[in-house]
């Protein structure tokens, strides 16, 4: 963009002889320095990060184009463009939040940052809990940040709602997450692995999506995961560990009728499938993402004879 071309207010900015940054233009040369970083979603890193350092939403980026932008604001967008491009933190940890299931969510180091195929899991569970002829008794195991439970919480208001991790400081993030979407009185935080916090109980639907990734494919996973806690990624050797051990203590938690639906990698659907069969489990279902892959594997406990 040549000077006779430049926005007005930017035009008025260089008329005293100084380098002037407008919003568009940081936007531009960002987006070029991300994508030549290998980065995929250059713009829209660019534009999360320059919203956060002016402290506005995306939308006002474009409203604003031609507002020039002072030194301040640049110097702490420098430092977010500094650590995406060559730290490759993610977005999320960056500006501190995520969006899931059109919930604003507090992310931090402690937790994965949630993903929209785990949206997928959501969906899988609501439609399960669909059915339910009394306020159904749901289980979220690793909750990390709380989006799962959360998710639930705001679609089926009804339901009492438990939410268990290993980790006490993501279990802090998932807490501040419900207090501040006003949901405290609603889940029930519980600190263990897997079902340990709750043994004795019985649970109309257990959800998860717990680690599942290889640890044989450490070296090919984005830079970005590296930013992200291991043991929320990571299920040993071949990714299958927690969810063997899921599958393995579902049944005698669950309520006759009950289902269980975890979320995974395609490659693994159909193994964790045979699990839940080997369980004696029933009506076993492998569900596919937007992206028409497998993501998700359902199943349910046997109703007791002489239930409906």
């Amino acid at each position: 963009m040549s000077a006779s071309e430049a926005p007005p207010a930017a035009a008025a900015a260089r008329a005293s002889g100084e380098r002037v940054w407008t919003v568009l233009e940081l936007l531009r040369w960002t987006t070029e320095h991300f994508s030549a970083q290998g980065i995929d979603s250059a713009r829209l890193d660019a534009e999360c990060l320059l919203a956060h350092a002016l402290d506005v939403e995306r939308l006002r980026l474009y409203i604003d184009f031609d507002k020039p932008v002072n030194d301040a604001e640049r110097g702490s967008f420098r430092e977010l463009v500094r650590r995406r491009a060559r730290e490759r933190v993610p977005v999320s940890q960056l500006v501190g939040r995520k969006e899931f299931w059109s919930l604003p969510l507090r992310v931090t180091r402690d937790v994965l940052t949630p993903r929209p195929e785990t949206e997928t899991l959501v969906q899988v569970a609501l439609d399960l809990l669909a059915g339910a002829a009394r306020p159904a008794r749901v289980l979220d195991v690793g909750t990390g940040s709380g989006a799962i439970a959360l998710a639930i919480a705001r679609e089926c208001p009804d339901c009492a709602i438990t939410a268990t991790d290993i980790s006490q400081e993501a279990l802090i993030v998932a807490q501040e997450n419900a207090e501040e979407l006003g949901m405290t009185q609603r889940i029930r935080f519980l600190e263990g692995n897997l079902l340990e916090p709750v043994c004795g109980e019985q649970f109309d639907l257990i959800v998860s999506n717990p680690p599942y990734l290889a640890l044989s494919e450490r070296s090919e996973l984005p830079p970005e995961l590296a930013h992200e806690p291991e043991r929320a990624l990571f299920g040993g050797p071949d990714g299958l560990d927690a969810l063997v051990g899921l599958v393995a203590q579902a049944g005698p938690r669950l309520a006759p009728g009950g289902a269980v639906a975890c979320e995974l990698a395609p490659g693994q659907a159909e193994r964790v499938a045979e699990l839940c069969r080997a369980a004696g489990l029933e009506r076993v279902s492998v569900h596919r993402d937007l992206a028409a892959r497998a993501r998700v594997v359902s199943a349910r406990r046997a109703l007791e004879r002489g239930d409906a």
